[in-house]
Formats: structure tokens, C-alpha cells, sequence
């Protein structure tokens, strides 16, 4: 799939970008290298390919470091609620908005 200019500037239309024609052009030449590439992508045949969770994994197998789930800030609601106009346990108090 290739797109025209005519498509090119339709599409500038919809993003109101406002191209030159040598911008329109270069976007043509971009965009349809994109597309190409894509398409070469999706000719690929992948039946019977595992995904990956992580793109290193074809090589060796990857341990995902993960931190301990601790807490490691002090609980300061009651100084991050000290300027809010309205607090009742714990929680702010907002204007009702819909009746």
C-alpha cells in the first residue's frame, strides 16, 4: 500500500498541518517506506512462534528484578489534607456536582 499525494494532504487536512508541497512529498516518501516496512513485516510467516515477554529472552533467559513490596514514604495524609478546605476520615469532601 502506497498513499498519493492527494491522501498525504488529506491527512495533513485532518491533523491541520499545513505542508509545503516539498514537505507533502517528503511525508509521501516517509510514510510510504513505513507502510513498506510493514508490509514486509506482516508477509513474515509466524505460525507457531511463541511471543516474548521480553525481547532478550531468545538469547537467555530473563529474571525480572523486581524491588520488595515495602513501604518506603511515611504517611503524611494528615499534612497533605492540611490545606484542603474539607476533610472528614481521612477522606476529601468535594461540592456535590449532580443532584
Amino acid at each position: 500500500m502506497s498513499l498519493t499525494l492527494q491522501e498525504i494532504e488529506r491527512l495533513a487536512q485532518l491533523a491541520r498541518l499545513q505542508l509545503t508541497p516539498e514537505q507533502a512529498l517528503d511525508a509521501q516518501q516517509r510514510l510510504n517506506g513505513f507502510l513498506g516496512l510493514v508490509e514486509q513485516m506482516q508477509a513474515v510467516d509466524t505460525a507457531g512462534v511463541e511471543p516474548l515477554a521480553h525481547p532478550t529472552a531468545v538469547m537467555q533467559p530473563v529474571q525480572l528484578r523486581l524491588r520488595p513490596d515495602v513501604a518506603s514514604e511515611p504517611n503524611q495524609r494528615e499534612a497533605n489534607q492540611a490545606s484542603a478546605p474539607a476533610v472528614e476520615d481521612g477522606l476529601y469532601l468535594v461540592p456535590r456536582v449532580l443532584e
